[in-house]
């Protein structure tokens, strides 16, 4: 098996669980030396299993939304691992149902800060950090709720396709630095965010029906997300900047969705 990432230093946001710590442990897989950070103990968790696996993990409590907290993660990891080249920006939370008129101001605000304040926070502090090293990747978890209506919630729709624009952005403001900048964007994957919608649907008897709206009718898996990433942290993207990549099995080729009529209550 070929080592992308013998000798890199890297980091991952939201690596308690779910993507993130799919994501870390391919990472370790293939040579990363990996700095788990998470608000959870399931940071811990994850940097135990990879070390278990004969990788080289840290771990670390962070808010991903707090600008002292990442700036400490950039610096553990460059101080433990002797520098960064690539950072997953992969933290997030769901925003739950919270309908368009429904919201808070309180409640936006606090989906923005970790979804999408997270990721530049990210940027802000890896980017010079990786430039001191020659050039590296920074990945951003999007969403295909970020494309378009129909997959999320609005609050956490539009913080994701904020994070769309922010990789595009990041992209041209990096020019010329070596520093890749790029965007996943998951469909339904079995995570922890997920887990309620996954639970009703196994103890109803109706799990065939998961994914049934994408042309490959089921749910996607955590490491399906996780090849994407390598892939666009490999060198084998090294022509690939400032894009959003969508992983959905097909969803976003049609967002099909139930519409409810303003004012009425769905059955």
């Amino acid at each position: 098996m070929a080592m992308r990432f013998e000798g890199k230093s890297i980091i991952v946001t939201g690596a308690g669980s779910g993507i993130g710590r799919a994501t870390a442990r391919a990472f370790a897989a293939e040579g990363g030396s990996v700095l788990c950070a998470d608000r959870s103990e399931g940071a811990d968790e994850t940097a135990a299993t990879i070390a278990e696996a004969g990788g080289t993990a840290r771990a670390m409590r962070i808010d991903a939304g707090s600008d002292a907290d990442v700036a400490a993660a950039v610096a553990a990891a460059c101080e433990v691992f002797g520098g960064l080249d690539v950072i997953h920006a992969n933290a997030g939370v769901s925003g739950g149902l919270t309908g368009l008129l429904d919201g808070t101001a309180e409640e936006w605000a606090d989906i923005l800060r970790v979804n999408l304040i997270g990721p530049f926070l990210a940027i802000k502090h890896a980017a010079p950090r990786i430039v001191a090293r020659g050039g590296g990747a920074i990945l951003c978890t999007a969403s295909v709720a970020g494309l378009r209506s129909g997959a999320g919630c609005p609050p956490y729709s539009a913080s994701k396709a904020g994070v769309i624009n922010l990789v595009q952005t990041a992209a041209q403001q990096l020019s010329g630095s070596g520093v890749r900048v790029n965007a996943i964007c998951p469909g339904l994957i079995e995570t922890g965010m997920t887990e309620r919608a996954f639970t009703y649907a196994r103890e109803k008897g109706v799990e065939d029906r998961i994914g049934r709206l994408n042309p490959l009718r089921r749910a996607g898996q955590p490491q399906e997300i996780a090849s994407v990433a390598l892939f666009l942290a490999s060198d084998a993207a090294s022509y690939v900047n400032g894009q959003a990549i969508v992983v959905d099995g097909g969803l976003s080729t049609s967002h099909p969705v139930t519409r409810q009529e303003f004012g009425k209550t769905a059955a």
